[in-house]
C-alpha cells in the first residue's frame, strides 16, 4: 500500500496566473504532470491532482486522487467526475463565513469527500461524507 504523501498545489506552469514566464508549451506541462506521479509512485507514495481542472482527463489515470478547493461555489465539480468514475476519492473543501451546508445534498450525490471550513482555516471543520 503507497504511503501518503502530500498533493503539488497547482502544478501547471504554462499557462494562466501560474505562467513560469518560460517558453513552455501545453506538452511540456503534461509531461511534468505524469513525471509528478511517476515518481512519487517509484517511492511508495501515493499522490493527488490539486486543482488542475484543465488536465483532468489526461491525469486521472496517473494520480492517486484528486483534491479541489471551492468547486461547488465554482460549479466545477463535475470536471473531476473521471476520478470518481474510476473509483479514485475526490477531496473538496469549501471556504466560507457561512455555517450552511447548503452544498452538502449535492456532495452526497456526486460522492465527494467535501466539508466546510471558516475563511480563516482554524480546526473547525464540517464534513460532508
Amino acid at each position: 500500500m503507497p504511503q501518503p504523501s502530500s498533493p503539488p498545489s497547482r502544478p501547471t506552469t504554462s499557462t494562466g496566473a501560474n505562467a513560469s514566464g518560460f517558453p513552455l508549451a501545453a506538452a511540456h506541462q503534461l509531461a511534468y504532470n505524469r513525471f509528478l506521479p511517476a515518481a512519487a509512485h517509484a517511492r511508495d507514495r501515493s499522490i493527488g491532482l490539486k486543482n488542475d481542472l484543465a488536465q483532468v482527463a489526461a491525469l486521472e489515470p496517473s494520480f492517486d486522487f484528486a483534491i479541489n478547493e471551492q468547486c461547488y461555489q465554482y460549479r466545477e465539480c463535475g470536471a473531476l467526475q473521471p476520478f470518481l468514475k474510476a473509483g479514485k476519492p475526490f477531496f473538496n473543501v469549501e471556504s466560507t463565513t457561512s455555517r450552511t451546508g447548503s452544498f452538502w445534498p449535492e456532495a452526497a450525490t456526486l460522492g465527494t469527500m467535501s466539508m466546510r471550513k471558516n475563511l480563516a482555516l482554524d480546526a473547525q471543520r464540517w464534513p460532508c461524507w
